[in-house]
């Protein structure tokens, strides 16, 4: 069956869905939300709830990190933010906070100042050593660009999980300039599960599992900071996104005979809405931004921003006002005093499974979905 819709006599495109366009259906069969498992794992790591902290420095700071891995998570730390480039962040953090709110380009350019303090390999450690103290798994992001830069310092400091993130990030990236990152001997070559993206497609996605990752991110982060459809005029619809890399997934696992890579949705799921889609269309887990930025802990102190609000040469984001909820456990676990999505988002995510008749997250990728008139 074909979606595709005639643009013009000479163009077609796919039909796609955001989260937005999607609802779930409640079954024949519902069950005690307290007998519903959110258990997630990825190699030898198991974590209680699926959520990873995004890797951005408004949401994600060392001892954020430290609070979501104990409370069942995966803080991931971004290893070129504002941790590793300056010995005390803080004076910066509350700098970027006091911004102006209307004057977005002066804004723009006084973050672009700030980040270019150089990345230093002594922080990058020490950072990591602060999250290794606290007993919880470690986990660390470069951009493709510093990987092969900081990959041997980030190993050395004892990270767990290893992560690359970009807006978008292929297993063939081509440069006539530099010599590219060859992602498939990179990952060969490490001692830790690798998660790599963004990616959008079935063919992208099913590229970087063959490389050896042990997830894909789909999507490309930031969701409520991100402007890379004004600026570069790409645009991922979740749902169709997961649902794609969920088919690669799929078909890699009979290709590689059982070998299994998770599918991380990463942007767009600020609520807890979202995020029980993007688990229903085939995420293993989800990587938060907003919703940890939203939190009294975060160290964005209620905005909210990405690497791509202070690139150098083209910022394709803003920092964006998310406002304060509350507390990182009532984020998490309630009890909430909203009812906007922005809080109890595990006991959301065990309602809906319950409701809709799942009691484990891999049962639950197979809840029936409609979309919304």
């Amino acid at each position: 069956m074909s979606y595709d819709i005639e643009i013009g006599r000479s163009k077609r495109a796919r039909r796609t869905f955001s989260l937005d366009e999607i609802a779930l259906v409640p079954s024949r069969r519902t069950r005690d939300p307290r007998d519903v498992s959110t258990d997630w794992q990825i190699d030898a790591y198991r974590f209680s709830i699926p959520f990873l902290g995004a890797p951005m420095d408004s949401a994600t700071s060392p001892e954020t990190a430290i609070a979501l891995g104990r409370a069942g998570g995966l803080g991931v730390l971004d290893l070129e933010g504002l941790w590793t480039r300056y010995e005390d962040p803080q004076p910066v953090l509350d700098e970027i906070a006091a911004l102006s709110g209307e004057d977005a380009p002066a804004s723009t350019r006084r973050m672009q100042e700030l980040y270019e303090a150089p990345v230093q390999p002594e922080l990058i450690t020490a950072r990591l050593a602060q999250i290794r103290e606290a007993g919880v798994i470690v986990a660390g992001s470069l951009t493709p660009q510093r990987t092969v830069e900081h990959y041997r310092t980030v190993l050395d400091a004892g990270v767990d999980v290893f992560v690359i993130r970009g807006t978008t990030v292929s297993a063939e990236h081509v440069s006539r300039n530099q010599e590219p990152l060859d992602l498939k001997k990179f990952i060969y070559d490490l001692d830790v599960p690798v998660i790599v993206g963004g990616a959008a497609g079935y063919t992208p996605a099913l590229h970087l599992m063959r490389t050896g990752a042990a997830g894909v991110l789909v999507g490309f982060g930031g969701g409520a900071s991100m402007r890379i459809q004004n600026t570069l005029g790409i645009h991922a619809a979740m749902a169709t996104a997961i649902s794609d890399v969920a088919a690669a997934r799929r078909d890699y696992l009979d290709e590689s005979g059982g070998r299994y890579v998770h599918v991380i949705a990463d942007g767009g799921v600020g609520v807890s809405g979202d995020i029980v889609k993007a688990l229903a269309m085939g995420a293993d887990a989800v990587m938060l931004g907003t919703a940890l930025a939203r939190t009294e802990e975060a160290p964005g102190q209620g905005w909210h921003w990405g690497a791509e609000a202070h690139h150098g040469q083209l910022p394709r984001g803003l920092r964006t006002r998310v406002g304060t909820v509350g507390p990182l456990e009532e984020v998490l676990f309630g009890p909430s005093r909203h009812v906007d999505g922005t809080s109890n988002l595990v006991g959301a995510l065990r309602r809906s499974m319950a409701t809709t008749g799942y009691l484990e997250l891999k049962e639950f990728q197979r809840a029936e979905v409609v979309i919304r008139g």
